[in-house]
């Protein structure tokens, strides 16, 4: 959420700042300061009326002192009438506040300068290339036919227990995906992450935290008898560890990672592009979240990006990073860089991986400060990743370290899997 200091101060550059991201911000903006502008007028006249209030009723206690009773008792009618006016007054506060909240809720984080102008995937910045693509035998096949071939992914059965979207795993396949999810781990907490396990549904307050209410409420799944979420990464509770927490610089950067399921209603998807494990409603993530102080976080961000990139090399799939533009980001991030691994049976790159970095979008909304070697505190940076998404790695390997024989196992993975083969 952007501070409304920052609003008042910096109105256009917000507005242009904002029309990167395909966003009209002029409408919400002028609202924003208008309600503000109201909210402080309000506030100044509740001081001043509290302020005269607690002024005749020390008034009224010195007549009383010495005997003046008569005009005592004209005053008490005064503080009487000053305070239902400061009751009316604090209620229009608590209104007005209320209302410029959800307001600045509407309001999507403003993109870092070198964000690219764009309003389509097609205008993202391909920064980076690396991995060889494998050549397929002339009988290779898509990861939905193979996983049905061998046996080891089954998506009919998911359809069957619980609807589309939502795959049973066996045997092998349930394997490398435990496989995957513990090298993942391992790899996090080598480079310094605490492993955390969360909740796998959050409250409201937790969605409007990171970002995800009222934003992405349509894809989120609901729980409405206990109104709770289930979460669409586990960033959210992850990020929500530090709501409402003060910290001490010395204990900046903040490094978790952590694995869960992933809920998305994916309301709107249809087409071949969403075939088999492409897009799910449910889906395993191990994810990355940083805690950082603002000097520091493009640095961090830049470490997250390496930190990706090694775990590609190891899985020895071939691999690009797109810096997105503008009107491709999500509503929280000030800069995004998208991981994609290429498909070599579907000729096509898949997205497996965001690594993005808040600024104080989050830490604004989630009270998240940090207590500096002066004594002040400030807000303090956000950043995460996927570390990885599953269900498109997953198809990558299974399509790109296919043999006429079967589907071989990447090595970093082999200890992990304790085999080296799926046929």
């Amino acid at each position: 959420m952007l501070q409304i200091s920052f609003i008042r101060e910096h109105q256009e550059k917000i507005i242009n700042a904002l029309a990167k991201k395909n966003f009209d911000a002029k409408t919400i903006v002028n609202e924003v300061v208008s309600l503000d502008e109201k909210r402080r007028s309000n506030q100044v006249e509740l001081d001043n009326t509290l302020a005269e209030s607690n002024k005749l009723s020390a008034s009224i206690g010195e007549m009383m002192k010495n005997g003046e009773k008569s005009k005592a008792e004209i005053l008490k009618v005064k503080t009487t009438l000053l305070k239902e006016k400061s009751k009316e007054l604090n209620e229009k506060a608590n209104e007005l506040a209320l209302e410029l909240q959800n307001k600045l809720y509407l309001l999507p984080n403003l993109p870092a300068d070198i964000v690219p102008i764009g309003k389509t995937p097609e205008e993202n910045e391909n920064i980076f290339e690396e991995g060889e693509i494998p050549k397929l035998h002339e009988a290779a096949l898509p990861h939905w036919d193979l996983v049905k071939k061998y046996d080891i992914i089954d998506f009919e059965l998911g359809n069957k227990i619980t609807g589309a979207g939502f795959p049973v795993y066996k045997g092998k396949g349930a394997r490398l995906q435990r496989a995957l999810i513990s090298y993942f781990l391992d790899k996090n907490t080598e480079a310094g992450y605490t492993e955390y396990q969360v909740p796998h549904l959050v409250n409201e307050a937790s969605g409007y935290g990171t970002g995800q209410l009222p934003d992405k409420e349509g894809q989120m799944y609901h729980v409405g008898l206990d109104d709770l979420y289930l979460i669409p990464t586990a960033e959210v509770p992850v990020t929500n560890i530090f709501r409402d927490v003060i910290l001490n610089e010395n204990e900046l950067p903040v490094k978790c990672t952590g694995y869960s399921p992933c809920f998305r209603r994916e309301a709107g998807s249809y087409g071949a592009h969403v075939r088999g494990l492409n897009r799910l409603h449910q889906f395993d993530k191990v994810e990355i979240v940083r805690i950082e102080h603002p000097d520091h976080s493009y640095e961090a961000l830049n470490g997250m990006v390496e930190h990706v990139k090694n775990i590609m090399r190891e899985l020895k799939l071939p691999y690009r990073i797109l810096r997105l533009c503008g009107g491709d980001m999500s509503f929280a991030s000030a800069l995004t860089y998208d991981f994609e691994v290429f498909s070599t049976a579907q000729d096509r790159w898949l997205e497996i991986s965001s690594v993005s970095n808040f600024e104080t979008f989050q830490a604004n909304r989630l009270k998240l400060r940090f207590k500096g070697k002066d004594g002040k505190t400030q807000l303090a940076h956000t950043l995460n990743g996927s570390s990885l998404a599953l269900p498109r790695v997953l198809a990558a390997i299974i399509e790109n370290y296919q043999t006429a024989d079967g589907i071989q196992i990447p090595e970093v993975l082999r200890p992990y899997c304790g085999f080296d083969y799926i046929n």
